[in-house]
């Protein structure tokens, strides 16, 4: 099989990667091989080919094949495995699989479990055209999501299902979302289905406008002037979520939501001090379970939202993460495979 394979940690600009021939992974037992057709383009992708998280443990080897948002057809079955067929679409997400057993996993938290693996990160992932899948964290993929729309369902999809469902919104709230790329255009959409009023914090024009067309109310340029009065205007905010790498992102949000209000942070950020006496709630968010993951393949299948994706060759993954780097990609990048 063909396989764009991270070598060594170096900036993208170094070319990391190399198109290799390898053999086809064998399925053991509870596992399937899956023989993929798209897979995403994630920036957490980016941070571990550039060593950005060595100190963190990962790549958890090397080689890896990174890529951990994926769209594929059943090749074989292991041992073992029960509700999947040949030529069956299934789709893999980050966890690639969890203990089961632990206090995490038995309370529908499997993705904090500390046995977990992590798709790409720890074990080979989608940058390939084969990948062997656990047959307990793989997902059925209904017929009416295309390949290019369902592979970004596996990552961006539940990460933003799973902040929305952290957020608590309820119809007539304002929520503000600093971030808008992969996670934050599915972010946009799910709080509108869950009733609340977004406001979309964002530098770019290309990315305020794609906001608006997704069904946000209103857009903030954060380097136009005071963000924070500009989303405190019309009763303030309810809620934000934060998926934007950026310190002042976070403690603007912090700022401008209401006393009592939350903040539900995915990304790798300081937020300073917290205020004790106005009952802010700061809250982590990590890719979900897999009873959401479910749920955002049947919201998906419904037509409820919309995925937006710029295709790329499996031998052009270098060239999509660039521009991912460079700001460069609206939404997301999606490697067509087969």
């Amino acid at each position: 099989m063909r396989a764009m394979t991270l070598v060594r940690t170096a900036p993208i600009e170094e070319h990391p990667l190399a198109l290799q021939d390898l053999p086809v992974p064998s399925p053991g037992s509870g596992e399937l091989l899956v023989k993929i057709s798209t897979c995403g383009v994630c920036r957490s992708n980016l941070h571990m080919i550039e060593g950005d998280w060595l100190a963190a443990g990962f790549p958890a080897k090397l080689p890896i094949m990174p890529g951990h948002e994926i769209c594929g057809r059943v090749a074989k079955i292991g041992s073992n495995v029960d509700g999947f067929q040949l030529d069956e679409r299934v789709g893999i997400q980050p966890l690639w699989t969890s203990c089961l057993r632990c206090e995490f996993c038995l309370t529908a938290r499997e993705h904090l479990c500390l046995s977990k693996e992590i798709t790409g990160e720890t074990v080979d992932g989608g940058y390939a055209e084969y990948i062997v899948a656990k047959a307990a964290h793989a997902y059925h993929v209904p017929d009416a999501i295309p390949d290019v729309e369902a592979a970004p369902l596996f990552c961006p999809g539940i990460t933003a299902y799973h902040a929305v469902r952290k957020a608590e919104l309820v119809p007539g709230q304002r929520v503000a979302l600093f971030g808008m790329g992969g996670v934050g255009h599915m972010v946009i959409q799910f709080a509108r289905l869950a009733g609340a009023d977004v406001i979309t914090v964002a530098r770019g024009k290309r990315h305020r406008e794609l906001a608006e067309k997704l069904g946000s109310v209103s857009t903030v340029d954060p380097s136009a002037g005071d963000a924070v009065r500009q989303l405190q205007r019309d009763g303030g905010l309810d809620a934000a979520i934060v998926f934007a790498p950026s310190n002042d992102a976070l403690r603007q949000a912090l700022a401008a939501i209401k006393r009592g209000g939350v903040v539900v942070n995915g990304a790798a950020t300081e937020p300073g001090p917290l205020a004790f006496a106005e009952e802010k709630r700061l809250a982590g968010t990590v890719i979900g379970n897999r009873q959401e993951m479910r749920e955002v393949l049947q919201i998906a299948a419904a037509g409820k939202v919309e995925v937006v994706a710029e295709t790329f060759t499996l031998a052009q993954a270098e060239e999509a993460l660039l521009r991912l780097k460079r700001g460069e990609i609206e939404a997301r990048a999606v490697l067509v495979i087969a």
